[in-house]
């Protein structure tokens, strides 16, 4: 072989063992130039020797690397191998298990008997006493009644013991307390919506009263209010009452209906609502009858002042004197500047005059009152009819399917209607009394005068 062939052929093994893999550090430094061939063919032989421990370092690593995956696939199969050991042993348990469940259930079920039944009526009847409850204001003072309640109306499963025995007791405890009165501490919402703790007397489960006034119970809340309009004033007298007193037996306003009627009772117009509802008419009769009974009450004293002392006079006529109408009279025909002397008529019409003169005190208010008496009933009168105009003028205005549009016009005619008649029958009473005082005023003054005038003619025909 020819050199030329030789180094052409030397060089393109040591490319190729170059391109194949990276040279060892000590390797790849850069060789010095060979000065002959034999210096070249040197080279190449130690680089054919590098290259070859090269090969069989990576070799080495292979064959390492293999006998790792080898071992580590081995320890996943094993371990796969274990573990479907264990998914097929749990999957044969799970299915036992379920078929024990199963079993059981069935056993659950025939043992349970009619616990079932009787589980469906104490939902329902825990429903339906969660429903009274709020409605009851006895879950004020209890408040914590009504979750425990609605857990058992609401549960899915059979309750354990502890929860059927607070059943028992909340109904117990609810037929108890209603028979109870009671002062507890509870929250009390004013007209102006402030809340405030206030001490409550609870009677039964139908009333509650604080500070004398009746409170109310909205459903399902947790504190009472006081209505903007209290029951009429007797009720609340009794209530005010009723809270100060701490034994023994008093008297107490009770709603069974728990709040319905008292609502009801606090709704109707008080006698100052029901004269404001009457208008002028109303205070116009009032006006008069108030005057005319005061004039009434004065003239009816009076009577009575004058009637004692005729009856005094009339004990002692002897003694004639000036401060009662007899007196006066009297005095008219045996004063001491009265003629001896006069004629029987005109000594008839001298005591004619006094009894006359006597008789406007006496007789006063009596027609005042007799007016009053006609005039209240045609107030009245007046009275209805605006009313009706004003309940005529709803209907043409709204029609008549609500009764309580025509409630205002209706209530004012009767109201005028109420008070003319309520002024007039007293003031009759009064003006017959009256009446029956003077006459017997003026009967004894005519007869007294009378008697007198009989007696004198008859002393002077015998003189």
């Amino acid at each position: 072989m020819s050199p030329r062939i030789l180094l052409a052929t030397s060089l393109l093994a040591a490319l190729f063992s170059l391109t194949l893999a990276p040279a060892p550090a000590s390797a790849q430094a850069p060789a010095s130039a060979p000065k002959s061939l034999d210096d070249l063919l040197t080279q190449v032989q130690h680089a054919d020797q590098r290259d070859a421990d090269l090969n069989k370092q990576r070799e080495a690593q292979f064959a390492a690397a293999r006998d790792q995956q080898a071992q580590l696939l081995a320890t996943a199969k094993k371990d796969k191998d274990s573990l479907d050991g264990q998914s097929t042993a749990l999957q044969k348990q799970f299915e036992d298990n379920d078929k024990q469940i199963a079993t059981l259930s069935q056993s659950r079920d025939a043992a349970a008997g009619n616990l079932g039944e009787l589980f469906g009526v104490m939902r329902q009847s825990a429903g339906d006493f969660a429903s009274a409850a709020r409605n009851s204001m006895l879950s004020v003072q209890f408040p914590d009644r009504i979750a425990e309640l609605d857990h058992l109306a609401q549960t899915k499963t059979m309750p354990p013991m502890e929860d059927l025995q607070k059943f028992w007791f909340e109904m117990q405890r609810e037929m108890t307390e209603g028979g109870k009165v009671t002062r507890f501490q509870a929250s009390v919402t004013e007209p102006d919506g402030t809340k405030t703790k206030k001490e409550v007397l609870r009677v039964g489960p139908f009333v509650a009263i604080s500070d004398g006034k009746f409170l109310a119970y909205d459903t399902g809340a947790d504190s009472f209010s006081v209505p903007p309009k209290q029951p009429p004033h007797h009720f609340r007298s009794v209530a005010s009452s009723f809270e100060d007193q701490t034994s023994g037996y008093q008297k107490m306003v009770v709603d069974p209906t728990r709040g319905v009627l008292i609502g009801l009772f606090s709704q109707r117009p008080e006698v100052i609502d029901r004269i404001r509802l009457g208008g002028w008419v109303a205070y116009v009769i009032i006006t008069v009858g108030v005057i005319g009974a005061i004039l009434g009450v004065y003239q009816f004293f009076f009577l009575t002042l004058t009637s004692a002392k005729v009856n005094g006079q009339l004990g002692n006529m002897a003694r004639l004197s000036e401060n009662n109408p007899l007196g006066r009279v009297m005095l008219v025909f045996k004063g001491q500047n009265v003629p001896k002397d006069e004629d029987a008529e005109v000594v008839e019409l001298r005591i004619s005059e006094a009894v006359l003169k006597e008789l406007p005190p006496i007789q006063r208010i009596q027609p005042f009152l007799k007016l009053v008496v006609a005039a209240g009933p045609l107030l009245g009168l007046v009275g209805t009819v605006i009313g009706m105009i004003e309940t005529f003028q709803t209907i043409t205005e709204s029609g008549s399917g609500d009764p309580k549009l025509m409630a205002a016009g209706i209530g004012r005619a009767m109201i005028a209607t109420v008070l003319g008649l309520g002024v007039a029958i007293p003031l009759l009473f009064m003006n017959s009394a009256l009446a029956s005082r003077s006459k017997r005023l003026v009967q004894i003054l005519d007869q007294q005068s009378t008697g007198l005038l009989a007696e004198t003619l008859e002393a002077r025909a015998h003189a």
